[in-house]
């Protein structure tokens, strides 16, 4: 391991010291946010630094054996230390390596999923709707909650478009950390229920996955910047029937961004969620912005989240999917609909932290 690198786990030994100090100080201990917050790093800190010391332990345990080889009599105990010594020692520089990456605080969020039929008309409808029962069943693999925020029904079935929130539960993976990668264009290739002649279809869809802001973090929104307009949210009818201006749609002038919420018949809840679901789009528009002139010449493996990517094909005849930003092709087509993500999903996170490894290490050899 280059000295750089034990520098810096050096420094996290020191920054774990100066947590321990912290979490024990009672003028913390009366800020509840604060103090989750260093408890949270010193988690994570602790983690790092007990494989850092573990790292150690197994560098002096290998000087030792090898000093022990030396000796006729000893040689053959001692060849097996070194051999068991020396493969720990790389699963342990591999792991501190993998530790030492970037990490995006936005991962644990809930996330905002949009889902919109794009070209194909009615059949894209329909593929939207597959993608939404989708994801809606990954969630619930996940033990996550989710909440239809906007639905604009097609009508033949599907959606136009489709906006849901999704939120973890504690001590699981957060929403937007997993379904960030899902965000781009989908394309379904099939024979559409409508086709007569039997002729395969090309139609797409964009998805766009957004953090959900932190309430403490969330951009400021002019208010004399916003219109707001109510109307009376659609139904299935009968008893349930929404009869009052409840729904909301706020555009934000400046960009043009529109957000809706008819979810709820209280019109300051459908409010509340609508200015969310709008704070959202406008960070992730500023995120994007500067993701663009960061990244200009240095495109990610993973994409620029840029909705008009295609990242994924649905091939019905040949019940497969393929993800073209890492040529990934799996023939489980129905098993991916019913929410079997976790193999697309874990295949794209280990690209990403491989892509970020290498940046890593080549910053080391520079």
């Amino acid at each position: 391991m280059s000295p750089s690198l034990r520098a810096q786990f050096e420094r996290l030994e020191m920054r774990l010291a100066e947590l321990d100090a912290s979490l024990a100080d009672p003028a913390l201990a009366a800020d509840a946010t604060r103090w989750r917050q260093r408890a949270r790093e010193q988690s994570e800190v602790a983690s790092i630094v007990d494989r850092w010391r573990r790292y150690r332990a197994r560098e002096d345990d290998l000087a030792a054996a090898r000093e022990l080889a030396a000796d006729p009599e000893m040689a053959e105990l001692a060849a097996a230390e070194v051999a068991e010594a020396g493969a720990e020692l790389q699963r342990l520089d591999a792991e501190l390596r993998r530790a030492l990456l970037p990490r995006d605080p936005d991962d644990e969020r809930a996330a905002f999923v949009e889902i919109r039929a794009g070209t194909g008309g009615d059949e894209s409808a329909l593929f939207a709707g597959d993608l939404a029962r989708m994801y809606l069943r990954y969630c619930e693999r996940q033990g996550w909650r989710t909440e239809v925020l906007s639905d604009s029904a097609a009508e033949l079935g599907g959606h136009k478009e489709l906006v849901l929130r999704v939120e973890g539960m504690p001590g699981s993976a957060g929403p937007y950390g997993r379904l960030r990668f899902e965000s781009g264009g989908h394309r379904v290739q099939r024979v559409p229920a409508t086709e007569s002649q039997g002729r395969i279809h090309t139609s797409a869809c964009t998805v766009a996955v957004m953090p959900e802001p932190d309430a403490a973090e969330e951009i400021r929104i002019d208010p004399s910047e916003l219109r707001i307009d109510t109307f009376r949210a659609s139904g299935a009818g009968g008893q349930h029937v929404n009869k009052t201006d409840s729904a909301i749609r706020i555009t934000h002038l400046p960009s043009g961004i529109v957000a809706e919420c008819q979810d709820d018949r209280s019109q300051h809840r459908n409010k509340a969620r609508a200015m969310a679901v709008l704070a959202a789009r406008l960070r992730e528009m500023e995120r994007s912005q500067r993701a663009a002139r960061e990244a200009a010449t240095r495109r990610a493996l993973i994409g620029s989240g840029d909705r008009s990517d295609r990242i994924r094909t649905y091939n019905f005849p040949q019940g497969r999917v393929t993800d073209h930003r890492i040529n990934l092709t799996l023939y489980k087509l129905q098993a991916v609909l019913d929410g079997e993500l976790d193999e697309l999903i874990d295949a794209l996170a280990a690209a990403r932290a491989a892509q970020q490894l290498a940046a890593l290490e080549a910053g080391e050899a520079a």
